[in-house]
């Protein structure tokens, strides 16, 4: 599947689902829609984009999903079972997330504590620092566990897993989603972990 620059706008302001089951227990919340995920309807859609891929490497899914022409039953039950929920701050779609206002990112961030407060995963990890900052006006916030928590939930700040993100790696963002993962109990601290390539490996504990 391929879109044009123009049937890929065309998408603009479009909305996506949230993909979130009975059993959430890592709840994961992108910025908002890319084009390519709302053309497809499925989250971190876009080919190139490190989400999967990382989620694989970090023990957390047992087989790289291919959302790229939008994602089909199997792979949406694969996520649920996992324990794993997705949704973004802001639901309306853009070509770059930079097109968002800062009122829109605070309405989000209020839509989201909504959405915990709902859902009651053990731990909400919100992928991008900031747009966390804005949403949640903690200026202050730094990557990793925060020291608040919503409705029960503890709150991660993760990389976002964007091509645009460079500096970051499948490996890099494996580890980092793995911690928020043991965190919400989806994987156990011993068992599949990334630990220097794409492949998970078994590793025991202080390994």
């Amino acid at each position: 599947m391929g879109f044009t620059r123009e049937e890929l706008l065309s998408f603009e302001n479009r909305t996506v689902p949230d993909l979130i089951g009975s059993d959430c227990r890592l709840l994961i919340s992108g910025i908002n829609p890319g084009l390519w995920t709302a053309a497809t309807g499925a989250h971190f859609a876009r080919p190139g984009n490190r989400f999967y891929p990382a989620l694989y490497a970090a023990g957390i899914v047992d087989h790289v999903i291919d959302a790229s022409e939008g994602i089909g039953d199997d792979d949406a039950r694969a996520l649920t079972d996992a324990g794993i929920g997705i949704t973004n701050v802001v639901g309306r779609a853009t070509a770059k997330a930079s097109s968002l206002t800062r009122e829109e990112l605070e309405e989000g961030g209020r839509a989201l504590i909504a959405t915990v407060e709902r859902v009651r995963p053990r731990v909400l990890a919100v992928l991008g620092i900031t747009a966390y900052r804005t949403a949640f006006g903690d200026r202050r916030a730094s990557a990793g566990e925060q020291q608040r928590t919503i409705a029960g939930a503890r709150v991660w700040v993760l990389p976002n897993p964007s091509g645009l993100n460079a500096h970051e790696t499948v490996d890099s963002l494996a580890r980092a989603y793995r911690e928020a993962a043991v965190a919400a109990g989806v994987v156990g601290r011993t068992g599949i972990a990334a630990v220097g390539s794409a492949e998970p490996v078994r590793i025991t504990p202080g390994g």
